[in-house]
């Protein structure tokens, strides 16, 4: 893979909710560990020069997607939760017990997200740890910046008898063995951790919780879980422990600084402060949410009150695996909260000032989900990682050239609300180009 020192272009970003930045023909200067030396308007020689045509952008955080559902992308999205991840999904894990059925998905799907500009993802795994093990082990082999969580999950009730746990004492076990693994893991420092992972209260035991819980303390590891995503997972934890998801995670020590709760669209008013005193936060999941959550997840109120708030895919329970997308379903998610859907309704059909715009989007899915995770990328500015993204703004604007459109801001727009997978260029993580070797990574 190929290190880049010094890359000329323009920049646009968002290092603020609501806020776009462009910096125009901008010397980006990188040092040999990937870290952002300076951004400024020197006129020196650069390694690689972008040109008019293309832009530079930051790489894009997927905050919460599951590995082991790619196969199943875009399927059964008409039935309920419960009902999906039982007939659906659970069947489709257990079969990562095969080495080698898992290395075929984590061999067609890493390559298939960093096309998409997908520099950053924060994986669920399976139950297996070796196919935890080799999802991490792909992630370096293709240069993919990655947190990776073995899933635990092993209450009766909760699971099927063929896809768990066998006990408390075995799952949080298996998960400490997957941390140790994936810190050991040649080539992982700085570019892939591990990330515990309780798949959600309904899954797991109160012992493997509050074990896992410990585990967070001892390892120091981030965590991530599922909160409050809908009607049926908030009402099951009420009923079974007497509180709120998020009150009953914080009991057994899982909602830390930089914990990654799943969609929370049931979150109330207390949930969210006590999120925001602990330095936890959510990734929310739009695309997923209209089919899944009941609800929509008020992102503008939240990212008001100081939460944390990164943005999702959710594979496979989202059905488009490019963040772009994700900008676009978040913000035309606000806008139904705002206007409301129900014309029935004389009044009070919606919830005012809930509609965000597409900078505080893409702010989400780049420098909000970086400051989720506690990550120094998301941003071009000196002292972050350079994980960036070219994008060709010849194929996305229809028609004209440069002097014919209104504004950067116009430019951005098309950018974010018509880009994909076609308009995406070179891939930089960690100032490496990882573009040039996606079909045959260094393995």
């Amino acid at each position: 893979m190929t290190r880049v020192h010094s890359v000329r272009a323009t920049i646009l970003q968002t290092p603020r909710p609501g806020e776009m930045e462009v910096l125009e023909d901008q010397l980006v200067v990188i040092d040999a560990d990937g870290i952002i030396l300076s951004v400024s308007s020197d006129d020196g020689p650069a390694d690689v020069d972008l040109g008019e045509g293309m832009l530079l952008l930051p790489g894009l955080v997927d905050t919460h997607l599951h590995a082991s559902q790619w196969p199943q992308l875009g399927t059964a999205l008409d039935q309920p939760l419960e009902r999906w991840l039982f007939e659906y999904t659970f069947p489709l894990e257990a079969r990562y017990e095969d080495p080698a059925f898992a290395q075929r998905v984590w061999d067609s799907m890493i390559p298939s997200l960093l096309k998409c500009g997908t520099t950053t993802a924060v994986y669920y795994s399976s139950v297996h740890e070796p196919a935890t093990l080799s999802l991490a082990e792909t992630c370096v082999a293709y240069g993919q910046r990655a947190f990776v969580g073995r899933v635990a999950m092993d209450h009766p009730e909760g699971t099927p008898e063929w896809y768990r746990d066998s006990s408390p004492i075995q799952s949080v076990a298996a998960s400490h063995r997957s941390i140790e693994a994936i810190r050991s893991l040649s080539g992982a420092e700085g570019l892939v951790e591990p990330i515990i992972t309780p798949r959600f209260i309904p899954a797991c035991s109160d012992a493997a919780l509050e074990g896992l819980g410990e585990l967070a303390e001892a390892t120091g590891a981030l965590v991530q879980t599922h909160c409050s995503e809908n009607d049926w997972e908030h009402n099951y934890v009420i009923e079974r422990h007497g509180c709120t998801d998020a009150e009953s995670l914080s009991s057994f020590g899982l909602v830390r600084n930089s914990s990654v709760l799943a969609h929370a669209t049931h979150l109330s008013d207390a949930d969210r402060r006590l999120l925001v005193e602990a330095g936890a936060g959510v990734a929310h999941c739009p695309l997923s949410n209209s089919y899944f959550a009941n609800a929509v997840f008020p992102a503008r109120r939240n990212i008001e009150a100081g939460l944390r708030v990164g943005l999702g895919t959710d594979i496979a329970g989202g059905s488009d695996p490019s963040m772009l997308a994700q900008c676009v379903y978040a913000v035309n998610s606000s806008r139904m909260l705002e206007d409301g859907v129900d014309v029935k309704l004389q009044t009070d059909r919606g919830v005012p000032k809930s509609r965000i715009d597409i900078s505080t989007a893409f702010w989400m899915a780049t420098l909000g989900g970086a400051d989720l995770l506690g990550a120094p990328i998301g941003l071009l500015a000196p002292g972050r990682l350079f994980d960036a993204i070219a994008v060709d703004i010849g194929s996305t604007l229809s028609s004209g050239d440069r002097s014919e459109m209104n504004s950067w801001e116009y430019i951005f727009e098309k950018v974010v609300r018509s880009g994909g997978i076609a308009n995406v260029g070179t891939v930089w993580v960690g100032g490496v180009d990882v573009t040039k070797h996606l079909d045959a990574p260094d393995k």
